[in-house]
C-alpha cells in the first residue's frame, strides 16, 4: 500500500495502547472534545495544527482492531499511525531504539494445513505491508527526534510481529526469531490494526520504541521504560511528523 500524504488534508487517528504510551498529546491538543464509545475515550482536536483523533486501544489483537475500525467508520480517519513499545526480537535492535515497520505479522496465526502457517486467512498475505509514504515521513520524524537523543540510540525499519502474548522467554523468541528470521520487534497490537487498514484501504504506520528483549527480565524493564521514556518519545516523534506534515502544505 502506498500513498502520498502531502496532497490532501488528513484527519489523523493516533492510536497506543497504553496511556503512558501516549501521555502528554491530549493536553497538546487545541479544541479537544472527548467522546466515550465501545469503552473508550476518542479525543478529537488539533494537534500541531493536525486534525486528529487520538484514542487508547487497550492491550491485544482485537481490541487493535476494534479501535482502528471504529476511528474509520466513526470518526472517518484518514490514516492511521499506532505509537507505543515493543520487545526486541534481533539483536541488533536494543533496549531505546526506535522500529518503524515496513510490514507487519501476526506471529501467532497458525491456520495450517489450511492456510500456510502466519498468513492471514482468506487475504493470501503473511505480512501486511505499512503505507510507504506515511511510514517514510515518519522515521524521519523520529530521525529529527533522536538527533536529540543519546548517541548509540537506532532507528530501524522492518518486520513487527504481534500476537496476544507477552513474550518474556528467550526460548520463545529464539523460536519466533527461526521461524521469521527478518523479525525485528514484538507487541500485540500492530498486525491486526495492518490488517483493518488493509481491508478498509486506510494508509497506516507503525512506530515502536524497545522496551526490553522480550526475555525473562521484560517484565520489569518494560514497565520501568514505558513509564520513563514511551511517553517523551511518542510526544516528540509525533510533535515532528506533525511539524513536517504542516510545512509541506
Amino acid at each position: 500500500m502506498t500513498s502520498t500524504i502531502s496532497d490532501k488534508k488528513i484527519r489523523l487517528g493516533i492510536i497506543s495502547a497504553l496511556a503512558e504510551e501516549q501521555e502528554g498529546l491530549i493536553d497538546a491538543m487545541q479544541d479537544a472534545v472527548t467522546v466515550t464509545h465501545g469503552m473508550r475515550e476518542y479525543t478529537t482536536g488539533t494537534l500541531w495544527h493536525v486534525d486528529t483523533v487520538a484514542v487508547l486501544s487497550r492491550i491485544g489483537k482485537v481490541a487493535g482492531a476494534m479501535t482502528a475500525a471504529t476511528l474509520v467508520e466513526k470518526f472517518g480517519v484518514t490514516h492511521i499511525v499506532f505509537t507505543g513499545v515493543a520487545g526486541s526480537a534481533d539483536r541488533a535492535v536494543r533496549v531505546g531504539d526506535v522500529v518503524v515497520a515496513e510490514s507487519l505479522v501476526q506471529h501467532d496465526m497458525d491456520a495450517s494445513p489450511l492456510f500456510p502457517r502466519f498468513e492471514v486467512p482468506l487475504t493470501g498475505l503473511t505480512r501486511l505491508p505499512s503505507d510507504l509514504a506515511l511510514s517514510t515521513q515518519l522515521a524521519g520524524a523520529a530521525g529529527r527526534f533522536l538527533e536529540n537523543e543519546p548517541d548509540g540510540i537506532k532507528l530501524h525499519r522492518g518486520t513487527i510481529g504481534s500476537g496476544d502474548q507477552f513474550i518474556n522467554d528467550s526460548v520463545r523468541i529464539a523460536t519466533l526469531k527461526e521461524r521469521l528470521p527478518d523479525l525485528l520487534a514484538v507487541e500485540m497490537e500492530g498486525a491486526a490494526v495492518a490488517q483493518v487498514c488493509f481491508e478498509l484501504n486506510i494508509p497506516f504506520a507503525v512506530i515502536r520504541t524497545i522496551s526490553d528483549n522480550a526475555n525473562e527480565e521484560a517484565a520489569t524493564d518494560f514497565m520501568h521504560f514505558v513509564k520513563t521514556v514511551a511517553s517523551r518519545y511518542a510526544f516528540g516523534i509525533l510533535h515532528e511528523f506533525c511539524k513536517g506534515y504542516v510545512s509541506t502544505h
